[in-house]
């Protein structure tokens, strides 16, 4: 079991104020006291809220799933070696946590499966098991690795994540770590865990028709960049290797 302080949670937050409290309570009741939420531009008051339930709080006024993610991996302590990402909206089950918790020294990637459970499978909407199935297959068709879920839980090595230099700030987000998690070699494993209808606010991908269009869209867009790049690597030296492109890197130390 990995030390619990030295994992940082990350959550994302737009308007969660009614759900917020009782996920940062959740964290905390597993001793996961690392707590930063960055907050997307919320007009309620999910700010207060979470600073209330004892969490770091940023912001990003950028709209967008990937920016706020990477906002909350900028000034990491040194001492922080994993980092945890969840959803702020009481959908993931974290009493699955135990089972993370118990796999870092095995794994660089960990991710919860939904599809595992049946609360998880009951819990997906119609356009996030399509989603899921469509992005799921594309990998396993392009990098031979077939993925299960793009859950939101996942907890991954802060080295792993350097490796991967995240480029997307936006949906793509999720699919582009396990994608180059992929090519980079990362040991990965897929946990299964429950997960919930949202708890409380409305979702900014799978609510609307616009917004899960807009979503499936970047996905697929992310994916097709990734590929084609594999593609160009692989005809340049016949090896994937690391990204060439610039990206976070090593994340900033305070």
């Amino acid at each position: 079991m990995t030390n619990n302080h030295n994992i940082l949670v990350i959550i994302p937050v737009l308007n969660e104020e009614t759900t917020i409290t009782g996920v940062i309570k959740s964290l905390q009741s597993y001793n996961l006291n690392n707590i930063r939420v960055v907050d997307n531009g919320s007009t309620d008051n999910s700010i207060i809220k979470a600073k209330e339930a004892g969490a770091e709080v940023i912001c990003e006024p950028i709209p967008g799933y990937g920016r706020a993610c990477w906002r909350g991996l900028q000034q990491l302590d040194r001492d922080i070696n994993w980092i945890l990402f969840c959803d702020g909206d009481g959908s993931d089950d974290l009493s699955y946590l135990p089972q993370f918790l118990a796999e870092p020294h095995k794994y660089d990637l960990i991710l919860g499966n939904r599809r595992a459970t049946v609360d998880g499978r009951k819990a997906m909407t119609p356009v996030q098991n399509f989603g899921n199935w469509l992005a799921t297959f594309l990998i396993g068709w392009g990098w031979g690795h077939w993925y299960q879920d793009l859950g939101p839980l996942r907890l991954i090595r802060r080295s792993a994540l350097e490796q991967i230099q995240m480029q997307d700030r936006g949906f793509g987000w999720t699919v582009e770590m396990q994608a180059r998690g992929i090519e980079c070699g990362l040991r990965v494993c897929e946990i299964p865990v429950g997960y919930r209808r949202r708890q409380g606010g409305r979702s900014k991908i799978s609510g609307t028709l616009s917004g899960s269009v807009q979503a499936g869209t970047i996905i697929l867009m992310t994916l097709g960049r990734l590929y084609l790049r594999r593609l160009k690597l692989t005809q340049a030296d016949g090896t994937i290797g690391k990204s060439v492109e610039e990206g976070i890197g090593n994340f900033h130390q305070s």
